[in-house]
């Protein structure tokens, strides 16, 4: 069997790209071990074992590893004491960042309970509907969110019983997990996965268990531990995988509530960052707001992007203002644990428009959407991927699970890219419909179901439409009664009302008929070409 090159890793027989980093020693799989204990274990060989681990960005209280630990394991044996929660339980979180979220994630899967975090700005009926899918048995909320949850037990984050759980003395968390397999579900999380439906997706610890050692075996050797603000919310699989492999690292995390330019600048300054986790738009506003000039950003380092695509123009628009920062991003699926793909050191960070280079024990191919063959380096097709970080699968959805896991362990990702002849990623376009906005997935079935319950709405069509900060905003081609005097304002207005606001429609296009295939199925390719004058005129 021919060997694959060692540059690009691609293998011409099989025709499949492998990893060029070194291989990532992992657990046996049949050994009972947790997410939680394995990122500890992680942290406990640390040069600053008992440094910062958690940081408010707005009262500065901090929480040291040592303490960290002793939440953690005193929130895990309250849980199990008081609430009964026991593994592969479903629990709903439903809480904005604070301090409190990371121990209680990492007291939930040490207790083998599966989380279920969920966007707290979601209407009451969007989460009604993930309730449905998740059948969790308990939820956690805060004083401000429980009012969404119906005929669900539910524990309040922000009072003083679960500070009191947090702090109790006598806890065990090595005896509350011994029955956690690395194979059960540790999160679902949802999804509008490659189609426009939402999803459950389904990972497992020992998914989780991959994806830290991957950041962890490539780590850079530091003389101070690093201090990351991520302003990605922990409900997403961006915040999910980046707060377990920061334990794993000993990092110190600031965190925020809610994003906020200026807070964020402010916390840049206080604490001393070295590393930012952000969303594309969140690096359009530093290069175009004025306020960066008012703060002292000189600890920064490293800016990483996820979520969704990094236009180049605004990677060398940042480089430009901030030149002693390294600005970078990665690729990667709630499908995939978080990133697939990433640049892992400067001279991998300078390789403008790529995503970096495929992790660890994975493999990729890149498919052909029309013939299925795979395809060499250079070549754009479907990105196809492989390894230890591919989810278990979406729950309860034989049809998704049938169309986007195809034989032996591959996960089509639905995305256009092409790896080149170094083994670095490009991502060209989507396959699938959905709409990135600030990096959330926006399904077009999701606003075009919502636009259809109007009845002065024939018909309806949604396609992502260019936006220079957001990067991708909802556009809705619109077909009315043909005696209705519905305007854009309306349709926008009553959207609004039904999703929550990162899902809202932006701006409406009316239009006599929606373009159709034989079949039925909208012919987005059309519309696009429609909207292109729209943007012509901007």
């Amino acid at each position: 069997m021919s060997q694959p090159d060692p540059r690009s890793g691609f293998c011409p027989e099989t025709k499949t790209f492998h990893s060029l980093r070194p291989p990532i020693p992992l657990p046996p799989e049949n050994t009972r071990l947790s997410a939680t204990s394995y990122a500890l274990s992680l942290q406990s060989t640390s040069s600053w074992t008992d440094s910062t681990a958690i940081i408010d960005s707005v009262t500065g209280h901090r929480i040291s590893y040592s303490q960290f630990r002793l939440h953690v394991s005193a929130l895990a044996f309250s849980l199990r004491t008081e609430t009964g929660i026991s593994r592969n339980d479903v629990v709903l979180v439903l809480t904005p960042n604070s301090n409190r979220v990371p121990i209680l994630y990492f007291a939930l899967l040490s207790l083998g309970a599966v989380i279920c975090p969920t966007n707290p700005l979601s209407t009451p009926s969007e989460i009604s509907r993930q309730i449905q899918l998740s059948k969790p048995v308990l939820a956690f909320a805060t004083s401000a969110t429980t009012r969404k949850l119906h005929a669900l037990r539910t524990v309040l984050v922000d009072s003083p019983e679960f500070d009191s759980m947090m702090n109790r003395k006598s806890s065990n968390i090595e005896h509350a997990e011994i029955q956690v397999s690395q194979n059960d579900v540790a999160a679902i999380l949802f999804s509008s996965g490659t189609t426009g439906e939402m999803k459950c997706v389904a990972l497992t610890h020992r998914n989780f268990i991959a994806s830290t050692a991957n950041f962890y075996y490539q780590r850079a050797e530091r003389s101070s531990p690093v201090v990351g603000l991520y302003a990605v919310p922990y409900f997403h699989i961006f915040g999910f995988h980046y707060m377990m492999k920061s334990v794993a690292l000993g990092e110190a995390v600031v965190v925020m509530e809610r994003f906020d330019l200026g807070r964020m600048l402010r916390a840049v300054e206080e604490y001393k960052v070295t590393h930012l986790a952000v969303v594309p738009p969140i690096v359009v506003a530093m290069v175009k707001s004025d306020l960066t000039e008012k703060f002292d950003l000189g600890s920064l380092e490293a800016v990483g992007s996820g979520a969704a695509a990094l236009r180049l123009d605004s990677m060398k628009a940042f480089t430009k203002k901030f030149p002693w920062v390294f600005v970078y991003q990665g690729y990667g699926m709630t499908e995939t644990t978080g990133a697939a793909f990433r640049a892992v050191s400067p001279d991998e960070y300078i390789k403008w428009g790529s995503v970096g280079k495929l992790l660890g024990n994975c493999e990729a191919k890149i498919v052909d959407p029309n013939t299925a063959i795979a395809l060499p380096p250079g070549k754009q097709g479907e990105l196809w991927f492989k390894g230890p970080t591919v989810m278990k699968g979406y729950v309860n959805d034989p049809k998704a699970n049938s169309e986007t896991l195809v034989s032996d362990g591959w996960l089509r990702t639905g995305d256009i890219c092409y790896i080149d002849e170094e083994g670095f990623l490009f991502v060209v376009d989507r396959l699938k419909e959905l709409i990135k906005y600030k990096g959330y997935q926006v399904a077009p079935a999701d606003l075009e179901n919502s636009l259809l319950s109007h009845p002065d709405i024939v018909d309806a069509a949604v396609i992502p439409y260019p936006d220079e900060e957001a990067g991708q905003v909802p556009l809705a081609f619109v077909v009315r009664h043909p005696q209705s005097n519905l305007d854009e304002r309306q349709i926008i207005e009553f959207v609004g009302k039904q999703v929550a606001p990162y899902k809202k429609v932006r701006r409406v296009v009316f239009i006599n008929s929606i373009p159709k295939s034989a079949a039925g199925k909208i012919l987005r390719k059309e519309l696009k070409k429609i909207s292109l004058p729209l943007e012509s005129k901007l």
